[in-house]
């Protein structure tokens, strides 16, 4: 198996049927560099693909639609020490009283100290002196190419993934993709040295990366979303309203624990009604992202 490093020199700002920028076989490791839309930055050149460029297509050899594509993700390295935030809350997670006391949108810098594991905010008010969230690099955005020849913007979520802005989509994990196109076309970027649930502000901190990932085919196929840890199954859901993502993310976990692990829907029913747990991924942009978790200890392989 094969680990390829590359340097874009283009980026999209859509998920779809484009020419692949590489091609890769099935259970190689990909270093790619990914950026952020700042614009001019001092160290990167300017990026015209708005917003949350994406580096790829990557082409799997052997994927097929109805295929899934498992994307182990090994490392998430900031090639910046910034990075940058808005402010204030977003207009999607306020009372519609409150909007009208919202003072305007400004732009924030954050300082990342890769050594000590944290990021601060530069410039930060009296009442925040001090406050050094740690370091928590995850992936924003990224999945596969859509179906039927669609191409959508990397603003949103879908069945394909997309924004999803999810933190445990971090190192650790692996992330599963429905494939629908040949070579599944893979997509990555948007990354965040750190994020709070939601992405509440419409940003976490924008920084450019370098990100290593596993990329392998799965004879199997899913609707939604997966991901895995090393204590938890997960299922995602995107969509608007709220509601329907998680009756998305849901429904694919009653599949998942019927595939694997041999419950029924009834079986389903009472081991999830104890020990399911909800996150909410994205509420900013037009679709929601609800993520469903099952710990693993509660599971038997079938």
């Amino acid at each position: 198996m094969a680990r390829h490093i590359f340097r874009p020199t283009r980026y999209h700002n859509t998920l779809g049927t484009a020419e692949p920028c590489l091609r890769i076989a099935d259970g190689d490791t990909l270093v790619a560099e990914t950026v952020d839309a700042s614009g001019l930055d001092a160290n990167e050149v300017a990026v015209a693909a708005r917003p949350n460029p994406m580096t790829g297509p990557f082409f799997v050899e052997g994927a097929e639609p109805g295929d899934t594509l498992a994307v182990e993700i090994i490392r998430l390295t900031p090639n910046r020490r910034t990075g940058w935030t808005y402010s204030p809350l977003a207009l999607t997670v306020l009372d519609p009283a409150a909007i009208l006391d919202r003072p305007k949108q400004e732009r924030a810098i954050w300082e990342i100290n890769a050594n000590e594991g944290t990021v601060r905010l530069r410039d930060a008010p009296a009442a925040l002196a001090g406050f050094t969230p740690p370091l928590a690099p995850m992936i924003g955005c990224f999945g596969v190419a859509p179906a039927g020849g669609e191409a959508i913007s990397t603003a949103t979520s879908g069945a394909h993934g997309g924004n999803m802005d999810y933190r445990r989509f971090a190192p650790g994990t692996t992330a599963w993709f429905p494939v629908s196109v040949p070579g599944a076309l893979f997509y990555l970027g948007d990354g965040h040295a750190a994020q709070g649930d939601g992405e509440i502000t419409g940003t976490g901190i924008e920084t450019s990366f370098e990100m290593e990932v596993r990329l392998s085919v799965l004879k199997r196929r899913i609707t939604w979303p997966r991901a895995e840890t090393a204590e938890e199954i997960i299922t995602i859901g995107n969509a608007r309203p709220l509601d329907q993502a998680l009756q998305h993310a849901t429904t694919e976990m009653q599949r998942w624990l019927g595939e694997d692990y041999g419950l029924d829907a009834r079986a389903a029913s009472h081991l999830m009604g104890m020990v399911v747990r909800y996150d909410v991924g994205n509420v900013f942009n037009p679709a929601y992202t609800v993520a469903c978790r099952v710990a693993k200890k509660w599971l038997t392989k079938a």
